[in-house]
C-alpha cells in the first residue's frame, strides 16, 4: 500500500489563508508548478531558499509514493524592469551591456543556475520549460481570452481587461486586494498611455525597433507578458486545473494574481487548488539587495570569501540551516545562526553514522513506531521541517543511549530506526552523509587522538593524575572524552 494511504498531509493555502487537508485531483498522482528564475543574472541566495523549500515539498511527496509532475519554468524572455509592463526586458538589457546575443546571456545563466541547484542536492524537476519554447502557446491562450471579451488590442500590443474582468470575477482574491483600493493607489507610469486603466497588464507587447527578442503574431512583431507565461507552460504540462502552485512571497502580487485571471479568463476554471509562498530570506536582519551591498551569493557563502562570515559552510549546512526554519517564515542569515546549524549537523551526522556498529537486544526501550510517526507528523503539518529536525534529535539521543548500554532496540525496531532516519534525513531534508573531518577539522581529530593515547599510556603506567589531567583540559576547551568498552572516543560540544 502507498505510504500516502496511511499520512494525511494539511498545508498552508495561501488562497483561502488557512491549513487545509491536502487531496490531489487525481489519486495518487501530484502537479506542482513553481516559478522558475529569470536568467539574467548569477541565482541568489533568496531563490536558493524558495527553491529548496519546494525540492522538500516534491522530496517528502515523492517519498510518500505519489506520482509527482513537477514543473519548474525558465523565463528567459518578456520579464521587464521592475516587473512592470513598460521599460527594457531584462535579458535583453544584460544582453545590450555585454555586447552579447541575449541567448549567451540565457545560456550562461541557465547553467549556472543548475550548477547551483546540483551543488545544493537539488532534485531535478521532471519538466523544466522555458518561456521562449512555448510562444504559441501564449499566442493561442491571449487569442481565447480576446475572444471571451477579457482583452483588447492598442496600436500591436494588447493588455488584459482588468475592470472587465472583475465584473464578474474576483480579481485579488489571492493576495487579498480589492480592485478600488488598487485604483485609488496607482500612480501613472510612463508607457501606460494604451491602456484602457492603469491596472491593466500587457499580454502581448509591441516591440520597438531596437526591441532583439522579437516574434510574430497575429497582433504584431514583438514578445509575450511575463504573467502569460506561466500560465501557458503550467496550464501544457498540468492541465486547466492542478494541484500546488509554488513560489517566492513576493510573487503573490501581481504575478499570481494575474495567472489566476487569465486562467479563469481563457479557460473559465480557477487554475490551482492548493497555492504555496515561501518566506523572504534576509542578511543580518535586514533585506538583502545590491543596491545597499546586503547581499551575499551562492558561491561566496561556500567559499568563505564575503565580508560577512567568518568561515565557508558546506551546501549541506545550508540546507540545514534552511530546514531549522519554515518555508512561510522569514529567515534571517547570519553568522551565529549558521555556526549553531553547523554544530548540530555534525552532532546528527555523528549519530547517523553511529548506525551500522549498534548491536541489535532481545528487546526495546524505546518506542520507535511511535517516535517515526511523530516525524511523518511533523512533515504532514504543512512540511513542518523544523519539528522533524527535533524529532530527529531525539533519535540522536537514543542512538548515544544504546550505544553507551543505557537502552536497547531489537532487530526489528533498530532496523526501523535506520530505515526512517536515512529516509528524512537523506531522501526528503536532501542532506548529504559526512562527518567532522569534512568540515576541515581532521586535524584536531588527529591531535585529539595523540591526546587519547597518551592518556591511554599515562593510564597503563598507572598515572592517573596525567589521565586526568588531560581529560580535564581537554573538557575545558569543550572535548568531551567518553571510555567505553570498545576504547576511548570524543565529542565536541
Amino acid at each position: 500500500m502507498p505510504l500516502y494511504k496511511e499520512q494525511q498531509i494539511k498545508l498552508y493555502n495561501s488562497l483561502t489563508g488557512k491549513k487545509e487537508i491536502f487531496k490531489p485531483i487525481n489519486e495518487g498522482h501530484i502537479g506542482m508548478y513553481v516559478c522558475g528564475p529569470t536568467v539574467y543574472s548569477n541565482v541568489h541566495l533568496g531563490n536558493v531558499r524558495t527553491f529548496m523549500s519546494f525540492d522538500m515539498v516534491f522530496r517528502y511527496l515523492k517519498h510518500l509514493d505519489y506520482k509527482v509532475r513537477y514543473v519548474r519554468n525558465i523565463t528567459d524572455a518578456g520579464h521587464l524592469e521592475n516587473d512592470a509592463d513598460a521599460g527594457e526586458d531584462k535579458i535583453t538589457k544584460k544582453a545590450r551591456l555585454e555586447q552579447i546575443e541575449p541567448m549567451e546571456v540565457v545560456q550562461r545563466y541557465t547553467v549556472d543556475f543548475h550548477n547551483v541547484l546540483r551543488t545544493f542536492n537539488f532534485l531535478p524537476p521532471s519538466i523544466e520549460p522555458t518561456a521562449t519554447g512555448h510562444i504559441i502557446e501564449q499566442i493561442e491562450l491571449i487569442s481565447k481570452i480576446i475572444d471571451n471579451g477579457f482583452a483588447y488590442e492598442v496600436n500591436g500590443s494588447v493588455y488584459f481587461d482588468v475592470h472587465k474582468f472583475n465584473e464578474t470575477n474576483d480579481y485579488g482574491k489571492l493576495s487579498k486586494r480589492k480592485l478600488d483600493d488598487l485604483i485609488h493607489n496607482t500612480r501613472t507610469l510612463d508607457g501606460q498611455g494604451d491602456k484602457k486603466n492603469p491596472q491593466d497588464f500587457a499580454l502581448w507587447k509591441k516591440a520597438e525597433p531596437q526591441h532583439i527578442m522579437r516574434w510574430p503574431s497575429p497582433w504584431s512583431d514583438g514578445f509575450p507578458g511575463w504573467h502569460l507565461e506561466c500560465t501557458a507552460m503550467s496550464t501544457k504540462y498540468l492541465g486547466d486545473q492542478f494541484d500546488i502552485h509554488g513560489g517566492g512571497m513576493d510573487l503573490k502580487f501581481p504575478h499570481h494574481e494575474c495567472e489566476i485571471a487569465q486562467n479563469e479568463a481563457a479557460l473559465g476554471v480557477s487554475p490551482v487548488n492548493y497555492w504555496m509562498h515561501a518566506n523572504m530570506l534576509e542578511l543580518n536582519g535586514q533585506r538583502m539587495s545590491k543596491s545597499t551591498g546586503n547581499t551575499v551569493n551562492p558561491d561566496e557563502l561556500l567559499s568563505g570569501n564575503n565580508a560577512f562570515f567568518s568561515k565557508a559552510y558546506s551546501p549541506s549546512v545550508i540546507r540545514f540551516f534552511v530546514a531549522q526554519s519554515s518555508y512561510r517564515s522569514v529567515l534571517d542569515l547570519t553568522d551565529d545562526g549558521l555556526l549553531a546549524s553547523e554544530k548540530g549537523f555534525y552532532r546528527l551526522m555523528d549519530a547517523v553514522n553511529l548506525l551500522d556498529g549498534l548491536k541489535a537486544s532481545a528487546t526495546s526501550s524505546i518506542d520507535i513506531p511511535a517516535w517515526k510517526q511523530k516525524c511523518y507528523d511533523a512533515m504532514n503539518d504543512d512540511f513542518n521541517s523544523p519539528i522533524l529536525i527535533a524529532h530527529l534529535f531525539e533519535a540522536a539521543k537514543y542512538i548515544n543511549q544504546i550505544k553507551e548500554g543505557q537502552a536497547t532496540l531489537s532487530t526489528e525496531d533498530l532496523n526501523l530506526l535506520k530505515e526512517t532516519i536515512n529516509s528524512f534525513v537523506f531522501d526528503v531534508l536532501g542532506l548529504e552523509n559526512a562527518t567532522k573531518s569534512d568540515s576541515g577539522t581532521d586535524k584536531l581529530s588527529g591531535a585529539v587522538d595523540v591526546l587519547i593515547r597518551l592518556r591511554q599510556d599515562a593510564r597503563a603506567n598507572k598515572d592517573f593524575a596525567m589521565s586526568d589531567k588531560i581529560r580535564d583540559e581537554l573538557a575545558e576547551v569543550g572535548i568531551q572524552l567518553k571510555d567505553g568498552k570498545d576504547g576511548t572516543t570524543f565529542s565536541v560540544n
